[in-house]
């Protein structure tokens, strides 16, 4: 993340439910997948949700740009 976009949520986050849960989520998202990385040996299970988590924030991190698109403007 840029050090403009962390401003912009920083600034706005509290006013913007949006943008704030957007930015919880990513960070939530970044936890799980540190939990993961940390590990020298996934199960089958857990490489699965790995990628779904992936998925999930890459999802959330489109929808996070776009948010942080109507500040930047």
């Amino acid at each position: 993340m840029e050090e403009r976009d962390l401003k912009i949520i920083e600034q706005y986050g509290e006013t913007d439910p949006e943008l704030k849960t957007l930015w919880e989520e990513h960070m939530l998202f970044e936890r799980q997948l540190a939990k993961f990385e940390e590990k020298a040996y996934l199960t089958p299970a857990e490489e699965q949700e790995m990628k779904t988590l992936k998925k999930q924030k890459l999802d959330g991190k489109t929808k996070l740009a776009a948010a942080l698109d109507k500040y930047k403007k």
